[in-house]
């Protein structure tokens, strides 16, 4: 379990769009149709990360409470699924059936175009956009690992999601994600 940095994407940067296959539905869903009203939370995740695993709670609780306040959650997964078949669409909805799909949507970013696009290097890996699809946060959730013994609070990415709603200004001081590297295709 090699730790990956999430590389920074600069505050300000338009969410690049996609249309990718959600695996609960089974359809193709783009971004402006999963856009929330005051902001959007998209993930890269994955089933069998360590990292992913270890504060899976924590994403879970902050999607369902922030959606009753107009924040949209999307998870995608970008890994090579043949070498990591547990990554696979089959698996991911299975994945989410078990956490009660919490997230708007959990979609397979099978030409990993999308990771690409975002600049995603880890899983997770945590942007959150404005109304208007302006980046202002990406970073950690919490400085909670799999291994160290820090509390798995959030508080990182809470607050910026706080901030968001208040109508503050995007938190300066943002620290980088660290996780599982994204499985890239050979």
């Amino acid at each position: 379990m090699a730790a990956t940095p999430s590389n920074m994407m600069p505050l300000g940067t338009i969410a690049p769009t996609f249309s990718l296959l959600d695996t609960i539905s089974g359809k193709k869903l783009s971004l402006s149709s999963l856009q929330g009203s005051k902001g959007t939370l998209v993930m890269f995740i994955c089933n069998h990360c360590p990292y992913v695993i270890h504060i899976k709670d924590q994403l879970c609780a902050i999607a369902r409470q922030y959606a009753e306040q107009g924040i949209s959650t999307i998870a995608i997964s970008a890994n090579d699924v043949v070498n990591y078949p547990m990554d696979a669409p089959d698996k991911m909805q299975a994945l989410m059936a078990e956490w009660g799909n919490p997230f708007a949507a959990y979609l397979f970013d099978q030409t990993q175009e999308v990771a690409k696009a975002y600049l995603a290097a880890c899983t997770p890996d945590l942007y959150l956009f404005d109304k208007d699809l302006a980046c202002v946060y990406h970073g950690r959730l919490d400085a909670a690992t799999p291994k160290n013994n820090a509390p798995l609070t959030g508080e990182d990415l809470r607050n910026a999601l706080d901030a968001l709603l208040a109508g503050k200004p995007a938190i300066k001081d943002q620290v980088p994600s660290i996780g599982c590297n994204i499985k890239w295709k050979s």
